[in-house]
């Protein structure tokens, strides 16, 4: 089929989607909605046989679903309707929840349902929540939908387990403040969960308003409820009735023009300075407050170093911990480490909130380039272990290469990569790719994969070279092939021969080329990126942080509105 994906922007489940629907042979081409009048060119231009709405963030205009049939991808089971849907369901602490995709029509998520799929509730963030279970729900439902769409079977009879609530309004800020005094800790929790990703949960700081996100239980603090009583890396901690809560992420708001969300400490500045300071643990001791985004575990010959940083960005000094981290893996007698990264992301690259934040954020840039390709570099000369990088959630940019640093990739079948860093302002990257990329897949094959713009999916991904291994089967199953892999490997009679091989690989690479020339070259793009007198990453990059509107959809995604896109089809049809 020919599919119109309308999106207010290409967010994760928009890319899943388009993924999985081109891997099934449909023609797709995407429009952002910007203005009524824009979105029915892109129809008249297309002339899709579907209209599929993965993420709006309002009404699809009556002239296109009036004269097109238009599916809507809604985050909540059949018989829910309305805007917060799965804000409200974290916040209920429902146990399941589901997708529904329904026709669009006058009322509002009130068309007939063509598909639903339900899955169990965890307690996560909405954004975790969404990237994952509503994501893999979604695409079972959209596949069903099409299939009964393509058949021309019409939609199915309503099913008896009608989980929804009916109507539900915009989740208000005042139906989820948190009371310090009275709410407990799981409380607490459950309302900066029902918030995370957008629009955060309003509180106020210090007399001050701000939003908070990303909210971990602490199990050893407490204080005065309310109070904020210790800090530890970027995140603060706060007092609840029963314990704590560390809060990574805070937005000042009403602040012009800083007003965008950061670390919490680098958001507090001076004021962090006066918290009481939880000294950083050794990379085998057991996790406690605040070790949520790196923890180590060992388990017989194999190492497995956790690290699961909010939203996949990896700051300067997450970096360097990250470092510290992998030497200490790096220096325990184990044969195999295995980089398991975070559940939702394995790593976006640089952190560019908190280099908007810097005072220069070209130096700010620049320092975080290079703890990166540190880290890279680290992995790279590795020769005592052998590494695996487990990519369990998405990976973009510099965070690819720096998973192909390792001697082999595992992934799981759902996930995404966006391997290029062009959208980011046509900015070079580094992180070795161009000694990396080229080493798997070739060099004719790896410059074109820089120059595209696309999402790759998992096998997409494996049949180019990307990734070494794909967990087959239902969600889940990546961590038992991960055990079973890294066991072989340690276990393996030949392990000896096989760092000797690694060792004469690298020094004959090294011989051809030395990391520090590749090193060099693609940081003097980097430098004219960050310094030079083309603005495009700059201004790409305050664009992403203050998540200003669309103005227009890129080419790469707007096959409809590409130059002979549109007299070819009317050749076409005539």
């Amino acid at each position: 089929m020919r599919i119109l994906f309308l999106v207010h922007t290409f967010n994760s489940l928009s890319q899943r989607l388009f993924v999985e629907l081109s891997r099934d042979g449909h023609e797709l081409s995407v429009e952002f909605d910007i203005h009524e009048r824009i979105s029915c060119e892109a129809v008249a231009l297309f002339q899709p046989d579907l209209i599929l709405a993965p993420f709006l963030k309002r009404a699809i205009p009556a002239q296109i679903w009036q004269q097109h049939f238009c599916l809507i991808v809604h985050p909540g089971p059949p018989g829910d309707r309305g805007p917060s849907a799965l804000d409200w369901a974290i916040l209920r602490g429902l146990p399941s929840w589901g997708v529904t995709v329904l026709q669009a029509e006058a009322q509002l998520d009130a068309g007939p349902v063509w598909a639903s799929a339900l899955f169990q509730m965890r307690a996560a963030r909405k954004s975790s929540l969404y990237r994952r279970e509503v994501t893999e729900a979604a695409v079972i439902a959209v596949r069903e939908a099409i299939a009964r769409v393509s058949a021309g079977s019409g939609p199915p009879p309503l099913r008896s387990e009608n989980t929804g609530h009916g109507w539900q309004p915009l989740l208000e800020q005042a139906q989820r403040a948190v009371d310090w005094i009275a709410d407990d800790t799981a409380t607490v929790l459950r309302k900066i969960h029902s918030a995370d990703g957008h629009p955060g949960l309003i509180d106020m700081l210090l007399d001050r308003p701000c939003r908070l996100f990303d909210a971990h239980a602490e199990q050893h603090l407490s204080g005065r409820p309310g109070a904020l009583i210790a800090r530890r890396h970027e995140a603060v901690c706060r007092a609840t009735r029963d314990g704590a809560v560390w809060i990574g992420q805070l937005q000042w708001m009403g602040e012009s023009p800083q007003s965008f969300k950061r670390p919490a400490v680098l958001a507090l500045g001076a004021l962090a300075k006066t918290l009481p300071e939880i000294q950083e643990l050794g990379a085998d001791a057991a996790p406690r407050g605040g070790d949520w985004e790196i923890r180590y575990e060992e388990r017989g010959a194999i190492g497995y170093l956790h690290f699961d940083f909010y939203n996949g960005a990896l700051s300067t000094a997450q970096c360097e911990r990250l470092r510290r981290a992998f030497a200490q893996a790096r220096a325990r007698p184990t044969r195999v480490i295995v980089l398991m990264g975070g559940s939702d992301f394995w790593c976006n690259g640089m952190h560019l909130h908190c280099i908007e934040a810097a005072d220069s954020p070209a130096d700010s840039s620049w320092a975080n380039i290079n703890a990166i390709d540190d880290l890279a570099r680290d992995i790279l000369i590795t020769d005592s272990h052998l590494t695996i990088a487990v990519l369990q959630g998405n990976a973009a940019a510099g965070g690819v290469c720096l998973a192909l640093a390792a001697d082999q990739v595992l992934a799981d079948r759902g996930i995404v990569l966006n391997p290029h860093y062009r959208n980011m302002g046509n900015l070079h990257g580094s992180e070795y790719w161009s000694y990396l990329l080229p080493r798997r897949l070739g060099a004719a094959q790896a410059h074109r994969l820089m120059s595209e713009r696309l999402p790759l999916g998992a096998a997409e991904a494996q049949a180019l070279g990307l990734i070494d291994t794909l967990a087959e089967g239902e969600p889940g199953c990546l961590a038992a092939l991960v055990e079973r892999h890294a066991l072989d490997l340690a276990q393996d009679e030949h392990f000896a021969q096989a760092l000797i091989n690694k060792r004469a690989r690298r020094a004959a690479d090294e011989q051809h080329c030395a990391l520090a020339d590749y090193r060099s070259a693609e940081l003097a793009q980097m430098r004219m990126n960050f310094y030079g007198a083309d603005p495009s990453y700059h201004i790409a990059r305050h664009r992403f942080v203050y998540r200003t509107p669309h103005g227009w959809t890129p080419l790469h995604l707007a096959l409809h509105r590409r130059v002979g896109f549109a007299s070819g089809q009317r050749r076409a049809n005539a």
